[in-house]
């Protein structure tokens, strides 16, 4: 036997002999959950053939893919790991959500630039089963809060506009996911702000309270109208201009009640 061929095997028994540690589990703390706090939705803007190209080998990732057709669910990510699909993001103070969030990237052309606007894809409906199947999924498995699942554009409206308006939040509250702004107390709060529109301070501070972070400027600057903008496509996505009225004004006054006054 030659001594590179002896070094070699007495190398590899090494190597075998070396053992993980043992770790005693005995005892478990009850403060833990799941790392996984937040669910976040995206449209991925492109073709299957592009889409899976930049979630795969790119510097962006996503856990799950959703092909548009046919319907398929590909987990690209393990949900232990890290995908890098937020970006520079926050919500409720918390930033960087990467770290925190499990991410579903729909495949959809998104938002397409038209002759007058810009024209939004519809979702296929045996698409969206597949996504509402998957995030029931996922928020029973981790635990994830109803208001914690969300869309890019609520993390970071300054940069993203997906899942878009023509992404059916409505049918994700419907099945009992996410929370929704009763239809009763809307109406009623829109009489009110028709009869008198509240000022710029007043959204910007709603819009606060309801996760985003916009300073309190008190006018209706880029950032704010671009907020209202990707507020209006989730909730009221039969217009989405970015100015303020008086049914955004109720669906904000509903879903962002300003926080009790301590005695």
């Amino acid at each position: 036997m030659s001594r590179s061929l002896s070094c070699l095997l007495l190398l590899l028994a090494a190597l075998g002999c070396h053992r993980a540690p043992v770790y005693d589990q005995s005892y478990r703390a009850k403060s833990q959950d799941s790392r996984a706090q937040f669910l976040i939705l995206h449209f991925t803007g492109g073709t299957w053939e592009g889409s899976l190209k930049t979630l795969t080998e790119g510097n962006v990732s996503s856990h799950y893919l959703v092909q548009e057709s046919p319907v398929v669910v590909y987990q690209l990510v393990d949900e232990s790991q890290r995908a890098y699909h937020a970006g520079l993001s926050s919500w409720k103070g918390q930033t960087q959500l990467n770290a925190a969030s499990i991410g579903i990237e729909i495949q959809n052309p998104g938002d397409i630039p038209g002759p007058d606007s810009v024209v939004f894809h519809p979702y296929p409906p045996a698409q969206i089963d597949a996504v509402v199947a998957l995030v029931r999924d996922i928020v029973t498995r981790h635990a994830i809060r109803p208001e914690r699942i969300l869309g890019h554009s609520d993390i970071a409206p300054t940069r993203k506009v997906d899942p878009g308006p023509t992404f059916p939040w409505k049918r994700l509250a419907d099945e009992g996911l996410i929370p929704w702004p009763d239809a009763a107390a809307v109406a009623a709060a829109r009489t009110r702000h028709e009869a008198t529109l509240p000022d710029l301070a007043w959204f910007q501070a709603r819009l606060n309270q309801h996760g985003f972070t916009l300073p309190p400027t008190g006018v209706l600057d880029p950032l704010t109208k671009q907020i209202l903008s990707v507020f209006q496509m989730k909730y009221r996505p039969a217009r989405y201009d970015g100015l303020p009225d008086a049914e955004t004004a109720a669906i904000l006054e509903v879903l962002a009640p300003p926080p009790a006054k301590t005695p």
